[in-house]
Formats: C-alpha cells, structure tokens, sequence
C-alpha cells in the first residue's frame, strides 16, 4: 500500500516523492537545538534574510525560508563551538526543498520508492 503524502517509519518522515524528508534529531544536537542561543539566533538570522530562502532566491525563485541549515555542518566535535553553531557566515536560511537538497545523500538509513516501498538507502546496499 503507497504511504501518505507524509508517513512515519521508525521515527523517520517520508515523503511520497522518494526522499526522506527528516530524521529523528541527534541525542547530541538536543540540547543545542533547544537553547535560547540557538533559537535567539535562528530568528534573528532569519528575520535578516526577509524570511526568504537564500538558494531559491540565488535562482531568481521567490520561496518562503522554513529552516535555518548550518553550512559547515553539526558534529559531536563542533556542537560547543560558537563560531560554528551561532555564525551567522555559517547559517543559511532555506526552504525545506532546497534543505532536502543540500541534505541530499547524507547518512539516511531508509528511502521510499516512488510505489512508497521502504527501503534500504543505496549506502547500505
């Protein structure tokens, strides 16, 4: 049976246009995520941009901003350096698109094909 426009498998959100749409947020990031810095700053950053995606934007396509994507990505190594987490040179504002995009072939366990079958992630075939 093909899965909703957005279904949940093990935590994970899937789209029915193939792609995996989010994880279940890092033990690690928690924390982070959650704190008046970080959520301070998002809005801040965003509020900069207009609330545009920056990407589409680039591309003369004028699309609401949703996330706040770190460029320079989050690890357990980073997560306490503020000139990685709250930089604003770092941080990029993008529509959930374009964030799928930039996301794109990085560590998903599981995709869903265009019948909606989950499956493994063609790293772990």
């Amino acid at each position: 049976m093909p899965l909703s426009k957005h279904s949940f498998y093990r935590g994970i959100v899937f789209s029915s246009r193939a792609r995996c749409l989010k994880k279940p947020m890092q033990e690690y990031a928690e924390y982070f995520y959650s704190s008046k810095a970080w959520q301070d700053t998002r809005d801040a950053y965003k509020k900069s941009v207009g609330g545009l995606c920056e990407r589409c934007k680039q591309r003369g396509v004028i699309t609401a901003g949703e996330l706040v994507h770190h460029i320079k990505h989050i690890t357990p190594d980073n997560i306490n350096d503020p000139n990685i987490t709250l930089n604003w040179s770092n941080l990029m504002c993008v529509c959930r698109d374009c964030h799928g995009e930039l996301h794109a072939g990085t560590d998903k366990r599981y995709a869903v094909d265009e019948l909606g079958r989950v499956m493994a992630s063609h790293s772990e075939i």
